[in-house]
């Protein structure tokens, strides 16, 4: 879903770009609550990843030299943002797929994975079902790494893919993995506005990295009265203030605010910018000669299942990458960084599991475990009646979008706390799946992704709630200033006794002290 780029310290078009500039970007941005050591491997790793992927046949752009080009993103010191034109996570997934079928590697398609497996303690693998057939799996395994990417379709307006319903973080609490900065949502300042159909997808910060302007329905580039960097600001600034232009009324016809690449050469949209250019031509409008209309959208969460320095959570046997991760992206993530850290993680992960799964004997699995899942998977389509899971998540991600959104409150989130609650016990109980038989029963598959993210949603309100301060993307107007006193911390989450604990965790600075 990726598509302006991702970020690493090749120094290509700015040779004085270092890991070192890379790192400090990645903390400052973060608001300083990343893990640092985590941030350390990230952008030393970075550029060894990035030429991996050019080894297995990924296309980037490049410079009249024939080096990897690479553009300017938000909130960084250096160009460093490498790409593919507009479509770079396309460009990822077509060389990594294309590379799994090289080596050989099982691949199980159509499979929702419901829960972790645990025996003794120690992850031993998951209970899944297959759509074709509805069949019950068990998978028994030494090692298992949870990549199960992010949570963005609980709230209205998402770019996010229909799958982002937060599987990862919901398995990995109710296995017992410990959570990290679950407040600590991204909005993207730019998604599409009109027509509703397309409302929320994604336009890329590389339309600004390309010298895209912002201007309200006055005709004012507004970026100037909320940071010197204009467009070019961190994600959070950016959609608030695009937030507050719509807010206070000067937001376009269809409830946006402009983003203008035409005074760019045609034929610069035309070669780096495709993807938008085609995407906005569907509706009617022409980048090269016209703005677009651009709001805020639900994005990416900073938050996810606490990792150390070899990715592995606090779960013996349970590793994890990517967006269903916390701690490296800290307070807000600067746009670039989460590929580069899928890249650079995944690898870490895949090494230490499969060191692991060499030095342990073959697991045995918990059949009372196997018993629950399928009893529990039994029960939605048992019931002839009660509610239907997208009754439950219409109205959570309405519920997300106005108490926990870019502006919060102590007041709107304990209402979001409290009608979460409410359908925790109400409708959770009573979902059920219509349609005949286990085949191709998609509605049968939604019941499970909307406990989810029921589920992944109660975390990130109440973390909301609790953090008394305004931090990155965590923007509180009743607390709109940021306590390093009393929150500079993380606020760690995991399951005890069937109960949700919080903790606070002074954060540790081990290379960059905040203000440095």
């Amino acid at each position: 879903m990726a598509e302006g780029g991702v970020n690493a310290a090749l120094g290509n078009v700015d040779p004085e770009d270092s890991w070192e500039s890379h790192f400090k970007d990645t903390v400052k941005g973060g608001a300083w609550i990343n893990n640092q050591k985590l941030v350390e491997t990230l952008t030393k790793e970075a550029p060894e990843r990035i030429l991996d992927l050019e080894e297995y046949g990924a296309l980037f752009d490049r410079t009249p030299e024939g080096k990897i080009v690479q553009r300017p993103f938000g909130k960084q010191s250096y160009r460093r943002t490498c790409y593919a034109s507009d479509r770079t996570g396309h460009e990822f997934m077509a060389t990594l797929v294309e590379e799994v079928r090289r080596r050989d590697i099982d691949v199980m398609e159509e499979i929702f994975v419901t829960n972790l497996l645990k025996t003794n303690n120690t992850v031993v693998g998951a209970f899944g079902i297959e759509y074709k057939t509805g069949d019950f799996l068990v998978f028994r395994a030494k090692a298992t790494v949870l990549a199960a990417g992010g949570t963005g379709r609980i709230y209205k307006t998402t770019s996010n893919a229909a799958q982002d319903t937060g599987d990862g973080y919901a398995m990995g609490y109710r296995a017992g993995a410990s959570l990290i900065d679950m407040e600590m949502f991204q909005f993207h300042p730019t998604g599409m506005v009109f027509p509703e159909s397309a409302c929320g997808r994604l336009v890329t910060e590389g339309v600004r990295g390309e010298g895209g302007i912002l201007t309200n329905i006055n005709n004012e580039r507004f970026m100037k009265r909320y940071d010197p960097r204009l467009e070019l600001a961190g994600r959070d600034v950016v959609a608030r203030a695009n937030a507050t232009e719509i807010l206070e009324g000067r937001g376009t016809p269809h409830g946006g605010v402009y983003l203008n690449i035409s005074h760019v050469d045609a034929h610069i949209i035309e070669d780096r910018l495709k993807t938008m250019l085609r995407q906005f031509l569907d509706t009617g409008v022409d980048i090269r000669k016209e703005p677009m209309e651009v709001a805020p959208t639900a994005h990416h969460l900073m938050g996810g299942v606490m990792v150390n320095e070899e990715v592995a959570t606090d779960l013996k046997g349970l590793w994890a990458a990517g967006e269903v991760t916390g701690g490296i992206q800290g307070g807000n993530r600067l746009g670039g960084n989460a590929l580069a850290g899928t890249q650079v993680f995944g690898k870490i992960a895949g090494e230490n599991a499969a060191k692991y799964a060499q030095n342990v004997e073959k697991p045995s699995i918990d059949l009372a475990q196997v018993k629950k899942e399928i009893k529990h998977a039994q029960s939605s389509l048992e019931r002839r009646k009660g509610i239907r899971p997208v009754q439950v998540r219409t109205k959570l991600a309405n519920l997300m979008w106005d108490k926990v959104g870019i502006f919060r409150t102590g007041k709107e989130l304990q209402e979001a706390i409290s009608e979460i609650g409410r359908m925790q016990m109400e409708e959770i109980p009573r979902l059920y799946a219509t349609g005949k038989g286990t085949r191709y029963n998609h509605e049968w598959i939604k019941t499970f992704e909307v406990e989810n993210m029921v589920l992944t949603a109660e975390m990130m309100a109440r973390a909301a709630l609790m953090r008394e301060e305004t931090r990155g993307a965590h923007y509180r107007k009743d607390l709109p200033k940021t306590d390093n006193k009393n929150w500079f911390v993380n606020i760690v989450i995991k399951q005890e006794n069937g109960k949700m604990m919080f903790k606070k965790v002074p954060v540790v600075m081990t290379l960059l002290k905040q203000g440095a």
